[in-house]
């Protein structure tokens, strides 16, 4: 099955990014998956330059520590993969400006910034042309970027129609929980890497003592009944979600085992560190030896170059140019 998703190299990966996603790719990896560091996804918010390659390495690196294998898949930087940009610009002149600027993204950035880049406004184009580059069939997505997926079915729709059979219409794929971990201290909002209160997110390399902490002081609310029930108690169900994620059940067959909140909060608190103690251990070894990460991100490009050249091609003839 051909697989394609990307994560933006914007801080430090948090548990949101690793059970809604990561753990997803690593469970699916297979010799036609490809993973990707969408660095130039990156550039449509301030980013230092200096600040941008850390990160890019650090992504790449946690990405390895949570188990992705390049003799499993793909896994490259995108911006070592120059026909994503060339993409982007035949699939800009396929898109529509009244789709992009109805993405709620679009709406929720630009409205935080004044003077916002045109790349936020293109930029799921570009996320469009990472995945039909390579004839992707499924594409784990979190549920905030459900939309944009939604818009490069539009997109590859319609090019198709005008200009011949030349991409593959993705399916989108989710887990069956914790597909959008909330905030620990807001959970009406996502866990995010910038957004957060300093105790509203848990990080890949949070120590065991740290994730503890947050967890323990995570909101819940005050009667007390352990309970799966996302409008009343947001905060619990939250971290029911990210229970079942962890062990494989449901929320529900989680909250079953718990009268108190005190009990469920420690035993949560213990499988978080279990299951991220042995990615931070690895990550270590990983950033410690920067030549090993850079020849890993340069066969990775060179085997996705192969594949996203030829899609090119194709597509750039389809409309015309020589």
């Amino acid at each position: 099955m051909r697989i394609l998703s990307g994560i933006q190299p914007s801080g430090t990966m948090h548990l949101g990014n690793y059970l809604g996603a990561v753990r997803q790719w690593v469970a699916a990896q297979n010799p036609e998956a490809f993973f990707c560091v969408v660095d130039l996804h990156a550039l449509t918010l301030e980013i230092e330059p200096s600040q941008l390659r850390t990160q890019t390495w650090d992504t790449l690196a946690s990405l390895l520590a949570a188990g992705l294998d390049p003799a499993q898949c793909t896994l490259f930087i995108q911006s070592q993969v120059p026909f994503h940009t060339q993409m982007s610009w035949l699939l800009e002149c396929v898109a529509s400006y009244g789709e992009l600027t109805r993405m709620t993204q679009f709406k929720e950035k630009s409205g935080r910034q004044e003077g916002y880049r045109v790349g936020l406004l293109t930029y799921p184009v570009l996320m469009a042309g990472d995945i039909l580059l390579y004839s992707a069939q499924q594409v784990p997505v979190g549920d905030d970027q459900r939309q944009h997926l939604e818009l490069t079915r539009d997109i590859a729709e319609r090019f198709n129609n005008r200009y011949g059979e030349v991409f593959t219409i993705p399916v989108g794929v989710q887990p069956p929980a914790a597909a959008r971990v909330m905030d620990l201290q807001e959970p009406s909002r996502k866990m995010s890497k910038s957004l957060s209160s300093p105790l509203g997110s848990i990080f890949l390399l949070d120590e065991p003592s740290a994730i503890e902490k947050k967890i323990k002081k995570a909101v819940t609310d005050t009667d007390g009944e352990v309970r799966y029930d996302w409008e009343t108690k947001p905060g619990l169900s939250n971290l029911l979600e990210i229970f079942a994620c962890i062990t494989g059940e449901t929320p529900a067959a989680v909250a079953e085992r718990y009268e108190r909140y005190g009990d469920l909060k420690s035993d949560l608190a213990a499988a978080v560190i279990a299951e991220l103690t042995p990615v931070r251990e690895r990550y270590d070894v990983l950033r410690a030896d920067p030549a090993q990460l850079a020849s890993i991100a340069a066969q990775g490009a060179d085997k996705a170059s192969q594949v996203a050249g030829e899609r090119y091609r194709l597509a750039a003839s389809a409309m015309g140019l020589i």
